[in-house]
């Protein structure tokens, strides 16, 4: 066979093995701030609102003040909370994951982001997922596929990883009661 034919016969080959599917990257952390863009409307619950005055939204900065700093003392934590990883572990979104789980403008000193209970946003955040006009037309597809796309609904399980007896602050914790505290959720 001459060099043109071979040529042919492997680009034909090629052209017609299919080809792999593409490799998707494990969903980024995006942070409060890119929620902020579509959970802050004043005609619906304003889900960033209430997160920002929340407990969560404070956790990193709570790290920097005396009680805190006297508690970690207490529980044989050396040096600064807001260094310490047996603090930051349940101060921060995401902590002791790598850069790679992170969107460039992610800022971990936000406490305990939207992330923390819903999952890493990259992939449902989009506005094919989440638009509120389709959230209205459809809200039990959309949920779906923002379900299928990685968002999780947190339960007690969530919320007891970090509020438990570890904690050098922990008084108790009754999921029902705290869940008041902070629910956000889309109205119907």
């Amino acid at each position: 066979m001459k060099m043109a034919g071979k040529l042919g016969a492997i680009l034909t080959v090629a052209m017609l093995t299919p080809s792999a599917p593409p490799v998707h990257a494990a969903p980024q952390y995006v942070g409060s701030e890119k929620c902020k863009i579509c959970h802050n409307r004043k005609d619906q619950v304003n889900q960033f609102e209430i997160w920002s005055h929340s407990a969560h939204a404070k956790a990193y900065a709570t790290l920097a003040t005396d009680s805190a700093k006297a508690l970690a003392a207490k529980a044989g934590i050396k040096g600064d909370p807001q260094q310490a990883p047996e603090c930051l572990e349940c101060h921060v979104t995401g902590f002791g994951l790598d850069t790679t789980h992170f969107a460039p403008a992610f800022v971990q000193e936000n406490g305990v982001q939207c992330e923390a209970c819903h999952g890493p946003g990259t992939a449902y955040k989009s506005a094919s997922i989440l638009s509120t006009t389709k959230y209205a037309s459809n809200r039990e597809e959309q949920h779906k596929l923002a379900l299928g796309a990685g968002l999780t609904i947190p339960d007690e399980k969530t919320c007891v990883k970090c509020h438990n007896k570890r904690s050098p602050a922990f008084t108790g914790f009754v999921f029902k009661d705290y869940y008041e505290r902070i629910k956000h959720q889309y109205k119907r």
